[in-house]
């Protein structure tokens, strides 16, 4: 009781850890959202006031240039009432000339086309239109891994899309979803209906494996590769346990999964070249799973483009 009570005192602890650790990283992801949503804002109210200004100057030049027409009008008109003045005779022969200038030097009444602040190019579909823009920006994980079940000599990165072996145990709870005895990860998302595909990137380690295994398959003890797992993986060091082996040294991995025709394909994405194919039938829950014993390299799920058809 004293031993059970010591763990529960762990994983009371350990649950912490993961709460103050999962805050931070969400944190660290929406400062970059706001950083973005910031910069946006600010590119566009600079459009917005260089327009402005562009505006302004093109109105202030026609101010000017009105200012000039109203005083060489206003010339004209002192002229002629000078001239009408001093000699009725001299005005009406200067007359033609008078008015032929000032209709000359008249300007046009109309205002320019274009010229108030194109209103709609900065408010249509905002919203809208920085979500597309940020698309550009986000990349979408098809598969996240699942920090409970990794093996306590499995390190995950902090967006969960690598793991690499270590040597040295990770101080985590012994929970039933963990596993204790092989190097495996599994899916944070599991999969009963439909068609799925992830790239993995292998080439940085030197032993591997991937594929897919049900819910219910055991992953306490040496069970786990006994039944349920079909996988590809490549073991130059003969340590291969059931899956589908693979001589060449690959760059990637996709997994093709499609779960209501009952198959599994892995291919080479770099040569699209096919590798294998499990057919079968399946009733149960399917979760990714990714096994690697490289101490120093990792695997890596690829990220794809975020676009509104996928989204």
């Amino acid at each position: 009781m004293k031993n059970i009570k010591e763990e529960l005192e762990k994983t009371v602890q350990h649950i912490k850890s993961q709460a103050e650790r999962t805050e931070r990283q969400i944190k660290q992801q929406f400062e970059k959202l706001h950083q973005f949503l910031r910069d946006e804002e600010e590119a566009t109210i600079t459009a917005l006031r260089e327009e402005e200004e562009q505006k302004k100057q093109m109105m202030k030049e026609k101010l000017e240039e009105m200012n000039t027409h109203i005083s060489d009008l206003s010339y004209t008109i002192k002229d002629m009432e000078e001239m009408m003045k001093a000699n009725d005779f001299c005005f009406l022969k200067e007359f033609p000339g008078s008015m032929e200038r000032v209709q000359i030097s008249q300007p046009h009444p109309h205002m320019a086309s274009g010229a108030l602040i194109h209103v709609s190019r900065y408010l249509d579909n905002l919203p809208f239109r920085v979500w597309k823009k940020m698309q550009d920006t986000i990349q979408n994980t098809p598969v996240i891994l699942d920090p409970n079940t990794a093996h306590p000599r499995l390190v995950l990165s902090d967006d969960l899309t690598s793991v690499t072996f270590s040597w040295d145990e990770q101080p985590v709870p012994d929970n039933p979803e963990r596993f204790d005895i092989f190097e495996c990860v599994l899916g944070s998302e599991g999969f009963n209906s439909g068609t799925h595909s992830w790239d993995v990137e292998v080439k940085e380690s030197e032993c591997w494996s991937l594929g897919v295994t049900t819910a219910s398959n055991q992953r306490k003890g040496r069970d786990f590769c006994n039944t349920d797992v079909w996988c590809v993986e490549y073991d130059p060091y003969g340590l291969s346990r059931s899956g589908f082996r693979v001589e060449q040294d690959l760059e990637r991995v996709r997994v093709d999964l499609d779960y209501d025709r009952g198959t599994v394909s892995f291919s080479d994405p770099v040569t699209n070249t096919h590798l294998h194919t499990f057919t079968t039938t399946f009733t149960d829950t399917l979760f990714p799973f990714f096994c690697n014993f490289d101490e120093i390299k990792c695997l890596r799920i690829l990220p794809v483009k975020l676009t509104t058809e996928n989204h």
